[in-house]
């Protein structure tokens, strides 16, 4: 039986740099074959994420957001429209069952040319067939997954995958492992993943597992083009959702709901409850999602200026893993505050 790492099992090994500064790093990178981003960050497709304004934010940024696809093919639609207007780049969600054809093809007509198939279970056969229909639609590009192994990776770029997405039961609301015992630590997966879809020239995006800015540096570090974020930006003000306040003034907290896809609060918003594998948690209120967003950006530059990396190409190629024990996962963490 193998063993398999997550994020927290490994550190980054420090090197030689001949860089002057961080902000010499150029952080541009691949989001699928044919679009490039200024920064590797992609807004996860969740209804309490990624709407309008979180495309934009990170649009201005030189990221790219995922609208979701849990409201009406009319009000997703009219979204896409109004961002290809205002000549943002962005993507969009669909399924792979009932209406989503329709979905895509009307996205499409609305100036979306990226298509997510947002499902749990990426290495399945609708998923192929979806991406076979979807690549038969002129101008758009189709992100596929989500998948954690070398053989799901092959089967997805040999349907025609522009990127694929990375990262099963890993999600900080997800319950897949608990209630189903399925997933692959997210280190290993990506290693596995990337290996592949790299012979196919498919970039890949690291979903899942983060929960901080060196969790994102170790998923770039791991050979990923880009990195999905869900909790990293959830309580931002770009978020969709209403601020709630709870407590008493003038000592009351606010909060923005924050909740997974599977989660029975989602599902029965959509008229289902069967197969719950997720969760929601009100979020302490971050204000705006710059903040967060400049942040990562710092951090990353200053990891690649820890392996002497002038780019993310580099950066992959230079980083050498070394595994940590539990003790040095405690002395990772800022030992005054404990």
């Amino acid at each position: 039986m193998n063993i398999a790492l997550t994020y927290d099992d490994v550190n980054i090994i420090p090197k030689y740099s001949e860089l002057e500064h961080r902000s010499d790093c150029d952080l541009s990178t691949q989001f699928t074959k044919n679009i490039r981003l200024k920064i590797p960050v992609v807004s996860s497709p969740m209804d309490t994420i990624t709407e309008l304004d979180m495309a934009i934010e990170l649009d201005m940024l030189g990221g790219m957001g995922i609208i979701h696809r849990f409201m009406s093919i009319e009000k997703q639609s009219k979204m896409s429209n109004t961002l290809y207007t205002y000549n943002v780049k962005f993507g969009a969600a669909i399924g792979v069952t009932g209406d989503w054809f329709e979905r895509a093809q009307e996205l499409v007509k609305n100036g979306c040319n990226v298509l997510l198939i947002d499902v749990a279970h990426g290495h399945h056969k609708l998923v192929g067939e979806a991406i076979e229909r979807i690549k038969n639609i002129q101008g758009v590009e189709v992100v596929a997954g989500s998948v954690a192994t070398r053989e799901a990776v092959q089967y997805l770029c040999e349907k025609g995958a522009d990127a694929i997405r990375v990262g099963i039961g890993n999600g900080s609301l997800c319950e897949t492992r608990i209630r189903t015992g399925v997933g692959i630590p997210q280190v290993t997966a990506l290693l596995d993943c990337v290996a592949v879809a790299d012979t196919f020239g498919c970039p890949t995006i690291a979903d899942g597992g983060v929960r901080n800015i060196g969790d994102v540096c170790k998923g770039l570090a791991c050979g990923t083009d880009t990195v999905m974020l869900g909790s990293l930006l959830s309580g931002t003000k770009e978020t969709p959702g209403t601020i709630e306040k709870i407590g008493e003034w003038p000592n009351e907290q606010l909060y923005k709901k924050y909740r997974g896809s599977a989660s029975l609060d989602s599902k029965y918003d959509r008229g289902e409850e069967k197969n719950v594998e997720g969760n929601s948690k009100l979020i302490p209120y971050k204000g705006k999602a710059r903040r967060i967003l400049n942040d990562i950006k710092d951090g990353i530059k200053s990891s690649c200026s820890y392996v002497g990396a002038s780019n993310l190409d580099e950066y992959s190629t230079l980083v050498e893993f070394i595994e940590v024990t539990r003790a040095g996962q405690v002395e990772a963490q800022p030992h005054l505050l404990n």
